[in-house]
């Protein structure tokens, strides 16, 4: 049966940072320069530096009831964000370079609860078949468009 499209999968690896959406890094400088340069958000740092490493992905995703590590379980209502729900940092990439971007941004990810996952990458593409050769799901019956009235 042949198909118009190709999978070929690839290993590939997940992790996940837990963290607050409050969280800010080390402020670098001291004194006056600390107080006038406001850190962005810690979640924010991890996935530009995860750019600037050439992961093949990462995002934020806020999270509405639950807990990290020994912290209390925390709940977020529609009316009002709660500060200290947990939110979750997603990185993807083949399992080494997420490896060398843990070491490589450890005080950043310092006592943060940080999982791994291994996972698949399929990359869909055009699979080549004939001219002549149309898939099954497309097929028409020579029939049928003998007997069609023209429009």
């Amino acid at each position: 049966m042949p198909h118009r499209h190709h999978v070929k999968s690839r290993e590939i690896g997940q992790v996940r940072i837990y963290m607050t959406p409050g969280e800010r890094g080390k402020s670098s400088g001291n004194g006056l320069k600390r107080l006038l340069t406001a850190n962005p958000p810690l979640y924010k740092e991890i996935i530009k530096a995860a750019r600037e490493d050439g992961l093949l992905n990462a995002t934020a995703h806020h999270t509405h009831y639950g807990f990290s590590g020994s912290g209390k379980v925390q709940d977020d209502t529609m009316e009002i964000s709660n500060p200290a729900m947990n939110l979750c940092v997603e990185l993807i990439g083949p399992r080494a370079q997420l490896e060398q971007f843990c070491r490589k941004h450890g005080t950043l990810l310092r006592d943060k609860v940080v999982i791994y996952k291994h996972m698949e990458h399929w990359e869909i593409s055009a699979h080549s078949l004939h001219a002549d050769e149309a898939p099954i799901d497309e097929y028409i019956e020579p029939e049928t468009v003998l007997n069609e009235e023209p429009k």
